[in-house]
């Protein structure tokens, strides 16, 4: 019998501790990172609270959350439009390889290419993270002209 179809959908509220935990995963593997439990699971809850802060998308079979990734906002005075950055993209290991981020970013594509107010799509990756970024071009993006410099008050580097 062929495996049910991939369902996006924005995440409800209910999966929050889903959502903490693709969170933690991604963290610990693409950057070697063990995060701040409840500074974590209050940073994903401050979503479903506020919603401009951002919204959550989750690939599911069945009821079974295969994986996820955030959709946040940022301003461009240049082409007076939104980017949607998309974050914390996260599919669980069994799953990988099998069109769940495709689809994830399909879905998002298509929502941005309806709204006028968006101008683009961006993303970042952890420089190192080569099969990510592999990924990423075959989905048809490119790399930025742009680096990326922060100075975090939270996470040691």
């Amino acid at each position: 019998m062929a495996p049910s179809p991939l369902r996006i959908r924005a995440a409800y509220p209910r999966e929050i501790a889903t959502l903490v935990e693709f969170n933690r995963a991604l963290a610990e593997e693409s950057e070697g990172r063990a995060l701040d439990p409840e500074r974590l699971r209050a940073g994903v809850e401050a979503v479903f609270n506020d919603p401009s802060k951002g919204t959550y998308y989750l690939a599911l079979r069945g009821e079974e959350p295969l994986g996820g990734l955030l959709i946040t906002d940022e301003w461009s005075d240049w082409r007076n439009g939104v980017f949607w950055w998309i974050q914390s993209v996260f599919v669980v290991p069994a799953a990988r390889r099998a069109g769940v981020f495709r689809a994830l970013y399909q879905h998002v594509l298509e929502r941005a290419q309806t709204n006028p107010e968006v101008c683009g799509l961006r993303l970042y990756v952890e420089h190192q993270n080569q099969s990510a970024q592999d990924v990423y071009r075959r989905i048809g993006m490119h790399e930025a002209r742009y680096r990326f410099f922060e100075l975090d008050f939270v996470l040691p580097h």
